[in-house]
Order: structure tokens, then sequence, then C-alpha cells
């Protein structure tokens, strides 16, 4: 079959917008592509003061949500910034981040502002990955690439009591004259958390006791999930917090991906600190690098805060029906820590019905009294 010359070059200018969508958060590409002509035009929606002052932020009162981007596509977000000042300790728990793709009522990014940019414990700390950074002082950035074929809009709303005195932004995206190619996946990012995740035993004194190693799970019954997807699409990551309820060493869990319906997961790993790719207890040590990292790393006992993240960047996990992406809490799910976490993935919509966002108050961490190992009843 012969092509006329107006599909060939609508075909490759799809393939040139595809190519510009595939590379626009690749580091290695930036210097490369920078004599090739950009077919698109640079746009940012921020905060800055309309007057031509220097009032360049937004307050949001109690209950009150902030439009960041309200705008027509065909475009892609390649870079969001912003930074808070509030007098509520628990501003990073209580600012509810949500993103709505070409005009769906349900929102396929819902998370605590906090824990999207990975500060799952509600407060802050230094890292640098490749999709999420938080830079000196309290800067937040996400570099994960976002299309949209119609319209996007991006909002921030105050679950809390106490007014945000200032919320700074800027939204880089990329407006494009013509569609984007059709196969164009949408971003999604999903919170979750099991404060506490129930362990099935409180009756041990280490993790390394009969009743503990000698149970078997297969199946991942009982498993903390990071998502369960619905839809053709690729997982890219997460971003996890744990606070401890119990002495000992949390992770002693198992990663599990379930593809496309499956009773068994294709994807098993073998602990939870070799799951991001660490090992041995991370040793001691934070870390961060671009794909993985333990930026924060505590004392194993009650109270003990980690904060760690995960990217497929280099080989996303493609799922055509379904995703559930899981791990174990302790071996076989025997502990009864706090977890709190994003999943980061790709896919078509329409998504899956996400979780209903817990309230405020059991988003905020706090130990619990879990029996096992430990000071019962202690409280942080």
């Amino acid at each position: 079959m012969k092509l006329r010359l107006p599909t060939l070059l609508l075909l490759l200018f799809a393939f040139l917008s595809f190519t510009s969508f595939v590379c626009a958060q690749d580091s290695a590409d930036w210097l490369a592509s920078l004599p090739q002509a950009k077919d698109y035009v640079q746009q940012r929606s921020s905060s800055y003061d309309r007057s031509g002052g220097n009032a360049d932020a937004r307050p949001i009162p109690p209950g009150e949500t902030l439009t960041l981007l309200d705008e027509s596509g065909p475009a892609l977000v390649t870079h969001f910034w912003a930074t808070i000042a509030s007098n509520d300790p628990n501003h990073l728990k209580a600012l509810v981040l949500r993103m709505y793709w070409d005009g769906e009522s349900s929102p396929s990014v819902e998370s605590p502002i906090g824990d999207f940019f990975g500060l799952g414990l509600g407060n802050y700390f230094l890292y640098q990955s490749a999709p999420l950074a938080v830079g000196s002082d309290k800067a937040l950035n996400c570099f994960f690439p976002m299309p949209f074929q119609k319209h996007a809009r991006i909002t921030v709303t105050n679950e809390g009591a106490q007014r945000v005195g200032s919320f700074y932004f800027n939204i880089d995206y990329r407006a494009y004259k013509k569609p984007l190619p059709a196969d164009s996946l949408y971003f999604h990012a999903q919170y979750r958390q099991a404060a506490p995740a129930h362990g099935w035993t409180n009756q041990w004194k280490s993790n390394g006791d009969a009743i503990v190693n000698d149970k078997k799970n297969l199946n991942g019954e009982g498993n903390y999930m990071w998502l369960e997807a619905v839809g053709r699409g690729h997982f890219a990551g997460v971003t996890m917090s744990v606070l401890q309820n119990q002495d000992g060493w949390w992770g002693e869990g198992d990663d599990m991906f379930f593809v496309d319906g499956e009773a068994l997961p294709s994807i098993n790993g073998t602990g939870s600190e070799d799951y991001f790719l660490g090992a041995w207890d991370f040793g001691g040590h934070a870390f961060s690098y671009p794909l993985f990292g333990a930026p924060v790393v505590g004392e194993e006992k009650v109270g003990g805060r980690w904060s760690l993240y995960r990217f497929h960047l280099d080989s996303p996990i493609p799922f055509t029906k379904s995703l559930r992406a899981t791990i174990e809490h302790g071996h076989a799910n025997h502990r009864s820590d706090n977890f709190f976490s994003v999943a980061y993935w790709y896919q078509t919509e329409p998504h899956a019905q996400f979780p209903t966002l817990p309230p405020l108050e059991e988003r905020i961490p706090k130990v619990y009294s879990v029996g096992g190992p430990g000071i019962s009843g202690k409280s942080f």
C-alpha cells in the first residue's frame, strides 16, 4: 500500500512528537538535542504577582482549593516546583495534590503533597532522584513527564485547620500545535497507607523466631498494597515511608508484582532493602541516587523512621489488563509497622477508582500499641 505525502508527513510529525515526549526527561538527551529545532511553545503556570509587584505567593485558607494549572492541550508538563510557608506542622499531610487530565471527574493523581514528593512522614529532608527531588530549602521538584491531549487541571486543597500563608509554584509545560501520539499514556500517582499494617501475630520476640520464619506466603495474602490498577500501562516506581511500631528490622518483606490477573507473582523479590536496591538493613547509612535511595534511615526500634524510593525508569513494569504491586510487611506479613506510600505509573484512561483518602488525623504519623517487641503504648 502506498502512502500519500500528507500521510507520511503526519506520521513523521507523530514520530517526532513521540520522540520529543519520550526524551523530555532524559538527561542524556538534553545536551545532544540542543542543536535540534523544537516544535513546541514553552509555557509556565505560576504564582507570580499579576500586578508586577513582589507578592508572588498564594495563601490557602482552611477548606479551600488553589488551582495551579488550568490549561488546554495538547501539551506536556515537564516540571513542577513548589515551596510552602505554613505555621501548621502537619501541612505536608494536610495539603492534598490532585491532577485531572482531559476533563476527567476522578483525579489521576491524589496524594498529600508531602507524600507525592517522597516526604511520607510529614517532615522535610533533602534528596535527589531522577524524577523527584527536594532541594534546600524546602524546594519540592517533580520531573515526571505528564502529557495531556485536551485539558489539564492541577489543584491543591487545604484540609487542615490552619491557613497556609504562602504557597509558591511554577509548572513548566510544552504546548504543541498538533495532537500528541494517540498511544500516549497518562501520568498517575496514588497515595496509600496502612497505619498500622496489621501483622498476623504479635507473639514473637525477634524476626528470626521459628513462628515467623516457618510461615509461607506464595500468593501475597495480607501484603501491603502499593497499587491496584486496571487498564493498560506500566509501573514507574514508588516512594515509601515507614514508622516502626515494633522493635527490630522492619524490612524482612518481599516485593511481589501480579501482572494481568496472575494468582502468583511473576516478579518476586528477596527483601525490602533489596527492592529499594540497598542491602543489609541499609547498613545504617542514608543514600540517594537517581533511581533508588533511602534518604532517611532510622533506628531499628519503636519510633524508627525510614523513607525510601525506587524508580523503574530503566525498565518500567508493563501490564495490559491489570497490575497489583505489593510488598510484605515483615516476612509473610508478621510485623505491624506503619506504611505510607505513593505509587507512580502511566496508563490509558479510564483508571480504576482510587481508595478513599484517609482523613487528615489518620494521615499524621504516630506510633501505635500493637504488641510484640518494643515499648507498648509509647507515643512519639
